[in-house]
């Protein structure tokens, strides 16, 4: 499999069929022979997500894609609709639907799953995993967060077997705006942006942007999520009182860059990222009413692009292509006319 990503892992492998070629297989305990899809039947049977081998169950993490309840694909349908307990991992990420939506096409109930849940009380969702088939839901694709990481190495730990349905994330996804997205070529690291306080303001991934930029590579920017957060005074109260979810939109985040990009000025800096800086905002990829702006760093910090959920992209050096498409989406056709724009190409 390409990138190392393996389907299935399970502890004490059957021997494989010889008409079958092997593949990179998973790490587990007591291992032996090689793995491809299923290890216990290599996925020769009725070639459904779900293993039929007697008395082989496991733990399925499965991707659900970026936009609704269709995104899931046929074969990870196929496993929600056969396992015992199926959990949605609500934190990481949303979809354009709600809980209500996925169960009624799924036509499962589904058990949210927060952070506390995923990360304190991961052994409940492992429960039994071995005895019956569990699923584990994810927006985007499974591992698109450490934390679902974890949760394997768990299961491994257990000597419960698990295997991953991949869906499509927003790191392939971006490039609907017309960067390229061979991420090995044209993107740089992936940072996060928080959303500041009053008291803690860090500028940390203002630095990997910049080195991104000096390469001459684009940066996709995640931007924040809350999600059953406890405010600071709550959570040193012991209190279980939770705020409400908060969302970081693309121009509260261009905010907060042009802010950096002032500190850095007056500490006698002249930044790579300016206020004319090329960037790509985008809303909800993957839905029907998904939204794109491309413009100045500036322009971006007054775009309004609706609802959950936004990521954003300040632009590096630009194939002519590239910016032809990112003209379709221009707040202003001019921007793309500067000196900043013409250096790039």
């Amino acid at each position: 499999m390409r990138g190392g990503s393996w389907p299935v892992s399970q502890a004490g492998t059957a021997p494989a069929p010889s008409s079958v070629s092997p593949v990179r297989s998973q790490p587990g305990p007591a291992r032996s022979g090689a793995s491809l899809g299923c290890s216990a039947c290599r996925w020769s049977h009725s070639g459904t997500g779900v293993c039929s081998t007697p008395g082989i169950k496991m733990l399925y993490l499965i991707g659900l894609g970026l936009g609704d309840a269709k995104d899931i694909t046929v074969k990870g349908l196929e496993v929600v609709k056969h396992c015992r307990r199926v959990y949605l991992e609500a934190y990481t990420s949303v979809l354009t639907v709600g809980k209500e939506a996925l169960e009624e096409f799924y036509g499962r109930e589904l058990i949210l799953a927060d952070r506390e849940t995923v990360e304190q009380e991961a052994d409940n969702i492992l429960k039994d995993a071995d005895l019956c088939d569990v699923a584990f839901l994810v927006v985007g694709d499974p591992f698109g967060a450490t934390t679902h990481s974890d949760l394997v190495l768990r299961a491994v730990k257990l000597g419960i077997s698990y295997r991953v349905i991949h869906n499509a994330s927003i790191v392939n996804a971006v490039g609907c705006c017309g960067l390229q997205v061979t991420l090995l070529y044209n993107f740089g690291e992936t940072v996060s942006v928080v959303f500041w306080t009053d008291t803690w303001k860090p500028e940390s991934f203002f630095d990997k942007i910049q080195k991104n930029k000096q390469n001459g590579m684009h940066t996709l920017c995640l931007l924040d999520i809350k999600v059953k957060e406890q405010s600071l005074e709550n959570l040193m109260k012991g209190k279980k009182i939770y705020e409400s979810p908060r969302y970081m939109t693309v121009n509260q985040a261009a905010e907060q860059l042009l802010a950096i990009v002032q500190n850095r000025r007056l500490q006698g800096e002249e930044p790579e990222v300016t206020e004319s800086t090329l960037c790509v905002g985008l809303a909800r990829v993957g839905a029907m009413d998904q939204k794109i702006a491309s413009g100045t760093l500036q322009q971006l910090s007054t775009v309004e692009l609706g609802g959950p959920l936004h990521s954003m992209i300040i632009a590096g050096n630009m194939h002519p292509l590239e910016i032809d498409m990112l003209k379709l989406f221009a707040v202003d056709e001019s921007s793309f006319e500067d000196n900043e724009c013409q250096r790039n190409t």
